[in-house]
């Protein structure tokens, strides 16, 4: 049965429905997916898209250009949910929850098979951090519909992320989206309430140098960055760039981490701080 929404809600769907007309800029081929060039883009705004490629041909995106990515067919068993979908829906529930977005930022693997998403919220009064909200998506099923709270750094735009909150293990319908995505924020509060108490905690722990290289070296085994920023992230630590990060803690110690990572691409960000949740006990 298909839930029941106020107007206001009503009319945002029926709006989604109206824009859902996608403007295809990805070809099949036999050698996968390529990208090709609508015949009304010109080559200047090709170049600039071009420059916003990152690390292993991801390339970032605005919230609009998702609905240009194609969506796999559904089979019996599996019914993946357009990028542009769940972007406009979360943003929608968010905004409806009360969090004032800033910024948004989107990514895609090449295939555009894979979207991840970080939205920053307005600060609170908090000196140090706001709030923030990753999103992931995937059409190759490789991973569920899912949100994740953070926390963004004022002083450097470091991000620190703590526990998902899976939407689906499988993929589904939009009517079931509607109704789970909710729900997911309804955990939210408690998770960033987890969160920020433990980055507390961070503050007050201190990290000698010798525990910095053991912690650094179980984050290149569990491949949450590749072993040739192990040096670049204890260097980072020893002499971090930010003031904010001068005394030896845990807290400072991650930070070397995500000053790293601002350098990888959507997708391996993605994993590097999911990795690092659970080493710093994040989740």
């Amino acid at each position: 049965m298909k839930p029941k929404y106020d107007e206001a809600t009503t009319a945002f769907f029926k709006r989604l429905e109206n824009e859902w007309e996608p403007q295809p800029r990805f070809l099949l081929t036999g050698h996968g997916i390529k990208e090709i060039l609508s015949k009304y883009e010109t080559r200047e705004k090709a170049e600039m898209e071009n420059s916003l490629i990152l690390h292993c041909g991801a390339r970032k995106v605005s919230r609009d250009e998702l609905k240009d990515v194609l969506t796999p067919k559904p089979t019996m068993s599996w019914r993946p949910v357009p990028h542009y979908e769940v972007a406009e829906f979360v943003t929608h529930v968010a905004k409806r929850r009360g969090y004032e977005i800033v910024s948004e930022e989107y990514g895609l693997n090449p295939s555009g098979m894979k979207m991840f998403g970080v939205l920053k919220f307005a600060s609170e009064g908090n000196p140090e951090y706001t709030r923030a909200l990753g999103i992931r998506n995937s059409h190759d099923k490789s991973f569920a519909l899912g949100l994740v709270v953070g926390e963004k750094i004022i002083c450097c735009d470091n991000l620190a992320f703590g526990g998902e909150v899976v939407i689906h293990r499988k993929h589904t319908s939009r009517i079931e989206i509607e109704e789970l995505i909710p729900g997911a924020f309804d955990r939210l509060g408690e998770q960033y309430v987890r969160l920020e108490q433990r980055i507390g905690g961070m503050k007050l722990e201190a990290v000698s140098i010798d525990q910095a290289r053991v912690i650094t070296v179980m984050a290149a085994e569990i491949k949450a960055i590749p072993s040739c920023d192990i040096i670049p992230i204890l260097e980072e630590f020893k002499e971090p760039r930010h003031e904010e990060f001068s005394e030896p803690t845990k807290w400072s110690l991650y930070n070397s981490f995500t000053e790293t990572a601002k350098k990888y691409s959507p997708s391996r960000a993605d994993f590097c701080y999911r990795r690092l949740a659970g080493l710093f006990d994040m989740k």
